[in-house]
């Protein structure tokens, strides 16, 4: 039944397809139990072959291989079967994405810094008002060899918001 399908306000109609319901689901089920079985039953007979066979022999090698494939067709079959049901009867729940921190340490405290400061232009690209304030910045940093000597580079982009239009703005 789809969500624009209405039910009728008849009692013994509404009685009628609650039983229609009901025995479809059981036939389902019988089925499904059915199928359980056949393959239950297969792979007995594929065990007894096994135990029987002593040497190599191509009539039971044959029947062998074709009651295999016989029940590799059924669990397939079931398996498609038993998921069709379970998307059938629940919704799936997607879980949401999560953004993991970087797995990289900060540099080390003790590293001589130098600290690049990007210019920002002084209005608002989005209303041109120039009442623009501080809201934080994100800090690079980069480690750079100098011969004999290390130190670390900080590239800062200040985050600018404006009192006008509150647009967030920061350079390249």
């Amino acid at each position: 039944m789809g969500a624009d399908d209405s039910l009728p306000d008849d009692v013994t109609t509404l009685q009628a397809m609650l039983r229609a319901e009901r025995a479809a689901r059981l036939a389902a089920e019988a089925e499904a139990q059915a199928g359980t079985l056949v393959i239950e039953k297969l792979k007995l007979t594929i065990k007894k072959l096994r135990h029987e066979q002593f040497g190599q022999s191509s009539e039971r090698g044959a029947l062998l291989d074709q009651l295999e494939l016989q029940l590799a067709d059924l669990e397939e079959n079931a398996a498609q079967a038993e998921t069709a049901a379970q998307m059938a009867a629940e919704k799936i729940a997607v879980p949401s994405f999560e953004r993991r921190k970087p797995a990289r340490r900060p540099l080390p405290e003790h590293l001589p810094r130098e600290r690049i400061v990007y210019p920002v232009s002084a209005t608002c690209p989005c209303c041109g008002d120039s009442r623009l304030r501080k809201i934080g910045e994100d800090v690079t940093e980069t480690l750079e060899l100098i011969p004999r000597q290390w130190k670390v580079i900080q590239h800062v982009r200040e985050k600018l918001v404006c009192r006008a239009c509150e647009a967030i703005t920061q350079p390249p």
